[in-house]
């Protein structure tokens, strides 16, 4: 009975730890990180739909949406990405003069990015929808003959753009050679797909790219 009660199988509850997991993924640990992420894209976007009811002068309104743009620039490239998602990128000058963009990725112990599921969601959804609704106002305002605001529209998706572009980079490793428009696509397809559903797809971002 004794060497019966020794080798007792004991059940575990796998359950209760994938529960907890989920509740820390769901956490947002640096709220206003993720406030000041979606802030002053949003806003600028409300001024811009706004602008003819706040002020009828073109050039306030063009130079409050480019403040509000470069505010959320340097914010998201110097701030937010690295809170949020461990991710970074910047240009250096090397010693022989040249110019190098070095791109970033921070891991945690077990090899995974650090930042919650949540952080990661508003990180990136704000990273991409963001410029495809500065992409759609181009449309809008190439079709409806507003050449004004096409500068202030090209000058919005560049900021947003050059941002969406770096943390790609960051996100693939910021590998030179293989890093093709197919590459992009299939990371944004990666990086959408959780914001939606959330099933985890990061195991699509590994392939082989030599054959490009």
């Amino acid at each position: 009975q004794a060497m019966a009660d020794d080798t007792e199988d004991v059940e575990l509850d796998f359950t209760a730890d994938e529960e907890e997991r989920a509740r820390r993924n769901a956490v947002i640990r640096h709220p206003l990180a993720s406030f000041f992420h979606l802030f002053f894209r949003v806003v600028a976007i409300v001024v811009y739909l706004l602008c003819d009811w706040i002020s009828k002068n073109f050039a306030s309104c063009f130079v409050l949406i480019i403040t509000l743009l470069s505010f959320d620039f340097w914010s998201v490239k110097n701030v937010t990405g690295r809170l949020l998602v461990g991710l970074r990128w910047w240009n250096q000058i090397d010693e022989d003069g040249k110019s190098l963009w070095v791109f970033e990725a921070k891991k945690n112990s077990q090899g995974r990015s650090i930042g919650t599921e949540a952080e990661a969601r508003i990180f990136w959804l704000g990273l991409i929808v963001c410029p495809l609704i500065w992409t759609f106002f181009f449309f809008t305002s190439l079709f409806s003959l507003k050449i004004k605001w096409l500068a202030l529209v090209v000058a919005s998706i560049s900021l947003q753009v050059a941002n969406l572009y770096g943390y790609l980079r960051c996100k693939a490793g910021g590998q030179e050679g293989h890093f093709n428009i197919l590459h992009l696509l299939e990371l944004l397809c990666a990086l959408c797909m959780p914001l939606f559903d959330a099933a985890d797809c990061t195991h699509m971002l590994p392939m082989d790219w030599s054959s490009y």
